[in-house]
């Protein structure tokens, strides 16, 4: 059994291999125009973009149609070995393929790519042998060239496996980019979860759900302890007598300081102890941007406005309930 300082050693080891082989992948892109030729053929698809691979390669093809799809592309896994049982029929005149090979040479991809030469589609090759079978069959070489694998036999595909992916990431990255694809688009194709919440859920549709503790700002110190305490949200808005405008906020904390400023509470009004210029956000702001100012001002709640006009409080336990926190 290996002792904990050599267990370090060689996971710090593997680490840096495989950033080192991204790096080389990186430095590769400048010794061939194929992959801007490449996204620039995909961005003029009609179709789909297939990706297929055999063994790792087959996982790292999964992935890598995932990010495509959930980025603007839409993309489909092919395996290459049911390919050519039958799945091979999945491919149509206006698609694009990109088949994921580390050495090119692999039995079932020589059989697959005349068969993918005969359907007429343009074919990428993700490889690390940019001199292989693959590699000269292919319109388009994705370059990921690899010395070693981190395995210490060099046989488990590990750096291999993460370079392609991170060409993979980069090829996905540049078509949204290049589409201009917004955190708006990204919400469409990402309404579930946390991830969809933050970008689609808006401060109004959790606000509506709270009440509107609001005071005038003559109010006594009776009404307003009765109406922060009646609806529960540890704080009460205060507005003007005449127009109803937002004049400030009082707090369970604003309440306890009073205690040591004031003697004569019959005589306290809401106007002598709020805080003015409270923190707001807008109906129409996100959610998680409603977090971002608590977290940033160590605050629980934040006052909701509507054209300006009051319109609600949203409060910590509110995001902490959609699982925003």
């Amino acid at each position: 059994m290996k002792q904990q300082n050599d267990i370090n050693t060689i996971a710090k080891k593997v680490l840096l291999l495989e950033a080192e082989a991204v790096r080389g992948v990186a430095d590769a892109l400048d010794q061939t125009p194929d992959f801007a030729q490449c996204v620039a053929a995909i961005l003029s698809l009609r179709g789909r973009v297939v990706v297929t691979g055999i063994g790792k390669s087959a996982h790292i093809a999964g992935k890598i149609v995932a990010t495509l799809n959930s980025t603007g592309t839409p993309a489909l896994f092919m395996h290459a070995a049911d390919a050519i049982h039958g799945d091979l029929g999945m491919i149509q005149p206006e698609d694009f393929v990109i088949a994921i090979s580390k050495s090119g040479d692999t039995p079932e991809i020589k059989v697959l790519v005349p068969l993918l030469k005969r359907k007429g589609v343009p074919l990428a090759a993700l490889v690390s042998n940019a001199d292989s079978y693959l590699g000269i069959q292919a319109d388009y070489i994705l370059h990921a060239p690899v010395t070693r694998e981190a395995c210490p036999h060099n046989l488990a595909p590990t750096t291999s496996t993460t370079a392609a992916l991170a060409l993979g990431d980069a090829l996905a990255v540049c078509l949204l980019e290049s589409r201009e694809f917004s955190s708006a688009d990204f919400a469409h194709l990402h309404p579930g979860g946390t991830l969809g919440k933050k970008l689609y859920l808006k401060v109004g549709d959790l606000s509506r759900q709270n009440q509107m503790p609001q005071v005038q700002e003559d109010a006594p110190l009776k009404d307003i302890i009765l109406e922060i305490s009646g609806k529960r949200l540890g704080a009460t808005a205060v507005l003007s007598n005449g127009d109803g405008a937002l004049l400030g906020i009082i707090t369970d904390g604003d309440l306890r300081r009073m205690l040591t400023n004031f003697t004569r509470l019959e005589d306290v009004r809401a106007r002598d102890i709020l805080t003015p210029s409270p923190v707001t956000i807008d109906v129409d702001d996100f959610a998680a941007e409603a977090l971002a100012r608590m977290q940033a001002r160590n605050i629980t709640q934040l006052i909701v406005t509507e054209g300006g006009r009051f319109s609600g409080f949203i409060h910590l336990h509110d995001l902490l309930r959609e699982g925003l926190v």
